[in-house]
């Protein structure tokens, strides 16, 4: 067969040491002494699924076979976007404890393979790798690698955009601070019990597609929401910030970690049955510099034209009015009684939900999609998950509604009624608390808000979304995920 495949996809070339067996192969027997090159080269399967593979070029002109190990190398030097130090954290804790395995069996050969350096940290506890990340000289590597899932990600983003934000002099407790962006790429091996965002910018958790997404030196710029409460700076967000429901399904398994990754089915379970809602305003800023909408067919994909369009016209937006004119745009305020209020920068897509919580969210256009479940029966909460997992519109209910918005504020009834608010926007527009929750559940007045896996108890929120503030090393979901064998042997054959 004749194929072709790009010097970007090759991994490494090596000089091959033949023995007798591979010398008596076909019209190799007939050289006195041949002299061979390999190639590793990414082999791309169904699903998004990559693998290193390789193949082997024999002649008989020494001086011929050096020439193509030379040119090939120096092709290989000229991909500046490759890494080659990189600082890898490893959480031996996280998932089903095989983070340090996967690495070392996995990943680690990979790298040596591609004469990546590496400098690997094993953490010991709850934010080793944020805080170390404060202490090293971060300037002497090319990328940032964590082990393990959603969380060890969260930690090493939270050290990353810190450190930036630090250095820079930018006070992260300001909501309306313009925050530096993070050039130092992330890699994500997964290695935890839920690796969505790895699932929503490769298309697939594997430890070995990631790596070598990595040692390819793929970039994937990532929209950040900043979290704050009483301008008091509480966490960074990616992947969902999510309120009711999926808060209170995390808040329940949180308790249950001794069952491993089975605590999210039955923490669900336990939270559809309880059916709890919550009453509060929300009040956002649409995102007009957006070119495509929640409800639209048009998915985030590798080179995503919404996402370069929408960046560039929010660029523009900022040069003319500036920040401060950006805050007076409208405000749109809806109060009422909500099972789930949620704001998700990505798909959010995961095995169980291949579109995601809302399949058309991109992964760079500097917007969240904001979706809002208002109190409804059982039944139907029950129609709205289940369309998460076909193909069917999950935002085709009347108690359902979703916006595109770079901006939003949360008071939830008794935050409105206790504590001054985040802002004056929607203050003073509630009643009298709700009477009308079921008896079981009637002393339930706030929720826990889900944020990229971790509880956050502050029910007044205000978050921002900063457009592309930072890159991991993936390309997003290519369009076409299925056998492209990089099978270039023939074409290579002619011309040696």
């Amino acid at each position: 067969e004749n194929c072709f495949l790009p010097i970007s996809e090759v991994i490494a070339v090596e000089e091959t040491e033949l023995n007798k067996k591979q010398r008596n192969i076909g019209k190799w027997q007939k050289m006195a002494k041949p002299h061979a090159f390999t190639v590793y080269y990414v082999k791309k399967a169904r699903n998004h699924r990559w693998r290193c593979s390789d193949v082997t070029f024999w002649c008989a002109d020494e001086h011929l076979c050096n020439q193509w190990i030379q040119v090939l190398k120096e092709l290989l030097e000229m991909q500046k976007s490759r890494p080659k130090q990189l600082l890898v954290y490893i959480n031996p804790y996280g998932g089903k404890r095989q983070g340090k395995r996967i690495y070392e069996q996995k990943v680690a050969p990979l790298f040596s393979l591609a004469s990546i350096s590496t400098d690997v940290v094993i953490t010991e506890h709850a934010n080793h790798a944020k805080d170390n990340l404060f202490e090293v000289n971060i300037n002497k590597y090319d990328g940032v690698v964590c082990v393990g899932g959603d969380g060890m990600f969260s930690e090493v983003m939270h050290g990353l955009i810190g450190r930036m934000q630090k250095d820079s002099g930018i006070d992260q407790n300001n909501p309306k601070a313009p925050l530096v962006q993070c050039n130092i790429r992330i890699g994500i091996i997964p290695a935890g019990s839920t690796d969505c965002i790895c699932y929503s910018t490769i298309g697939i958790s594997d430890p070995v597609t990631s790596a070598l997404h990595i040692i390819v030196g793929d970039c994937q710029p990532l929209d950040v929401s900043s979290v704050h409460h009483n301008n008091m700076f509480l966490k960074y967000s990616v992947s969902l910030l999510g309120y009711g429901f999926y808060g209170d399904l995390l808040k329940d398994s949180e308790k249950k970690r001794w069952m491993g990754p089975i605590r999210y089915d039955y923490s669900g379970f336990k939270t559809f049955l309880s059916h709890h809602y919550y009453e509060g305003t929300i009040s956002f800023q649409p995102a007009k510099h957006t070119l495509g909408s929640p409800r639209d067919k048009d998915s985030c994909r590798t080179g995503c034209y919404i996402c370069k369009k929408s960046e560039q016209q929010l660029a523009e937006q900022r040069k003319e009015c500036g920040l401060k004119n950006e805050e007076d745009e409208e405000w749109k305020v809806i109060k009422g009684k909500f099972l789930a209020i949620n704001a998700v920068n990505m798909s959010c897509a995961c095995p169980r939900s291949p579109k995601g919580l809302s399949p058309a969210a991109h992964l760079a256009d500097g917007s969240t999609d904001l979706i809002l479940v208002r109190k409804c029966s059982r039944l139907d909460f029950l129609r709205y998950l289940v369309r998460h997992t076909n193909q069917d519109d999950q935002f085709d209910f009347s108690f359902v509604d979703v916006f595109r918005v770079k901006s939003f504020q949360f008071t939830s009834k008794l935050s409105e009624d206790n504590e001054s608010s985040v802002t004056d926007v929607g203050k003073k527009r509630f009643g009298q608390f709700c009477r009308d929750h079921p008896a079981c559940c009637c002393h339930i007045v706030n929720s826990t808000w889900n944020c990229d896996g971790e509880t956050l108890d502050s029910s007044a929120l205000e978050v921002r979304v900063h457009c592309q503030l930072m890159k991991l090393f993936a390309r997003g979901i290519e369009e076409n995920g299925k056998d492209e064998a990089a099978c270039y042997q023939s074409s290579i054959e002619q011309l040696l």
